[in-house]
């Protein structure tokens, strides 16, 4: 099997051997000279040839013994390839390098990206269950409380609508349709979603329509306005108010909550972080935000957060771009 591998690798080699024999006993033959000197010609080539032949061998084999045994290390980082013969081997194991870093660069980028979503889900595995055991207990009442069951609901939808952004935010297949939208509308479609929360918290809702027309993509952005809805909603206590308005360019959504402290500010649109109100018995995911600072980044928008404690909290999104050439 080796044999025939190296034979067919050199069979130019073995051609211009035979062809070189030819020309010998050609030149010979035409100017009469003894055929005893064209053999031991021949035979001089044929032993040069051969022993040529069986040290190119042995190399041969001896190359494809080494690479059946880096075959069974394939899956370490770096591979142990021995000393290159000529340049070629050399860019060729040069090459193959370059290949095994980008994969090893591959399979780290995939891991940790498992690893976070492991993290997550697990993460968003306990918080659904606080609305859903909640929605479980409301049933057993007599008769069930539809306001309250309605409100469990909303935030079950919430965590699904949350998993389904963090899924689809990344992936290839995402497409952003940006066409002219509607903010008055877009706004009123967020604040009908948690009306029956505004209703059940008593939380008077101050819209003031603002009359433009942006250039986004509605779906994504109607997620964003949902989570800082959302986000005012769940920290601002019984009897407070969220206001939402436009500021010239800019649509804010003010409440009167609890606010966030300002060593949290900084984070608080990393992946996972919390902060010291999310660890306070508001059972957060710490992907919400985050999730508004990755669409704005894609929608070409800006989100800005300020906040007090004690003060409530004021999100800005900026909407401010010039209108793109969509292709």
């Amino acid at each position: 099997m080796v044999l025939l591998a190296y034979l067919k690798r050199q069979w130019k080699l073995l051609l211009l051997l035979l062809g070189i024999v030819g020309v010998f006993a050609a030149v010979f033959s035409l100017y009469d000279l003894p055929l005893e000197a064209v053999g031991y010609a021949a035979v001089l080539c044929l032993v040069l040839g051969g022993v040529l032949f069986v040290l190119g061998f042995w190399r041969f084999r001896s190359r494809h013994h080494q690479l059946r045994r880096l075959l069974d290390q394939a899956e370490e980082p770096v591979l142990p390839l021995p000393p290159a013969g000529d340049l070629l081997e050399s860019d060729y194991q040069a090459l193959l390098r370059a290949v095994a870093a980008h994969r090893t660069r591959l399979l780290a980028k995939e891991r940790d990206k498992l690893e976070d979503m492991t993290d997550y889900y697990t993460l968003w595995a306990h918080q659904i269950k606080t609305p859903i055991a909640a929605a479980g207990l409301l049933l057993q009442e007599a008769p069930p409380p539809r306001e309250a069951l309605e409100a469990e609901l909303l935030k079950i939808s919430q965590y699904v609508d949350m998993v389904l952004g963090y899924l689809r935010l990344d992936s290839d297949s995402t497409d952003y349709v940006f066409q002219d939208t509607d903010l008055n509308a877009l706004v009123r479609q967020a604040v009908r979603k948690f009306a029956r929360l505004f209703i059940l918290k008593h939380i008077t809702l101050d819209f003031r329509e603002t009359d433009r027309i942006v250039l986004t993509d509605g779906k994504w952005l109607t997620f964003v306005v949902e989570q800082l809805l959302s986000n005012a909603l769940k920290y601002t206590p019984a009897g407070g108010t969220v206001r939402i308005y436009g500021d010239g360019e800019t649509l804010v959504i003010a409440d009167t909550g609890i606010g966030i402290r300002e060593e949290d500010l900084p984070r608080i649109f990393e992946k996972g972080f919390t902060g010291y109100n999310g660890r306070a018995g508001q059972k957060s995911t710490g992907i919400g935000l985050y999730l508004c600072r990755r669409v704005t980044e894609k929608l070409n928008h800006d989100l800005t957060i300020v906040s007090r404690p004690g003060q409530g909290t004021i999100a800005r999104l900026d909407l401010s771009r010039e209108k793109r050439t969509m292709e």
